[in-house]
């Protein structure tokens, strides 16, 4: 099946028009034809079957269904990543979306070998976020994942503030080489309350970093013997939190 991400909000059943880059997805990638079945998903849980009725040089319509509104998954899990060299960065983003996170933040860890200013970060937030819709379609997913910018870890405006205020009851992991607590362990304490997983960069998390979250409520987390790579250790960690979950129903 073939899905469009749309604005669902307002519709109840009828005509959709689809304009812009869903419809070149469509006309031009997909080349879709009058009469096919296409989902459509506006990435806040809404969903609609719909069908193709008409088709122009930059337009698709359809006929939709009423929306369906999906239940998130339990729990909210949001995942603290690092800014990741080279395109490291894109497949993490896109494995997190298809592994099941609901939110990312980035933050700017001291070891890290991208460094951003405000422009160029703006200007990736915008890639990630086209990054992420498109991992959303693929993944089948109702639910969108969020991500808004690239965080120091303190400050007033830091990734940590952030926290108290978005998720302030939330379990903290710290997944560091030092080891802790299995992930699947912490999981199933409480599958459906919100958890937090942070990672390090390519070079590790600094010392005064690992201390701050530690004094932050983040406790140490593991996923096994092995050393991951900065872009795989995240991706790991929320599919075992999700395997957990799907084990436990």
């Amino acid at each position: 099946m073939i899905r469009v991400a749309v604005d669902l909000a307002a519709v109840v059943a009828g005509e959709v028009t689809i304009a812009g880059d869903e419809a070149h997805y469509l006309t031009r990638v997909r080349r879709v034809r009058v009469g096919e079945a296409l989902q459509l998903f506006d990435g806040a849980g809404r969903t609609a079957a719909a069908t193709i009725v008409r088709l122009t040089s930059n337009t698709v319509t359809v006929e939709a269904a009423a929306p369906v509104i999906a239940p998130p998954e339990l729990p909210h899990i949001t995942a603290m990543i690092p800014l990741i060299k080279g395109d490291r960065f894109d497949y993490c983003l896109e494995k997190l979306v298809e592994v099941g996170v609901d939110a990312i933040v980035v933050w700017q860890a001291e070891r890290a070998v991208v460094k951003l200013d405000a422009e160029r970060a703006a200007t990736r937030l915008e890639k990630w976020r086209a990054a992420i819709t498109a991992a959303t379609r693929q993944a089948g997913r109702a639910h969108e994942a969020t991500i808004d910018g690239v965080w120091p870890l303190q400050g007033p405006q830091g990734a940590l503030a952030r926290l108290t205020t978005q998720a302030p009851m939330a379990r903290r992991v710290l997944l560091h080489t030092a080891g802790g607590v299995p992930v699947q362990q912490l999981a199933g304490e409480d599958a459906a309350a919100p958890m937090v997983i942070i990672t390090g960069p390519e070079g590790g998390l600094a010392p005064n970093e690992v201390e701050l979250l530690s004094s932050n409520g983040f406790v140490p987390g593991a996923l096994g013997s092995r050393i991951l790579r900065a872009e795989t250790a995240p991706v790991v960690a929320v599919a075992l939190v999700r395997a957990t979950e799907a084990a436990a129903k």
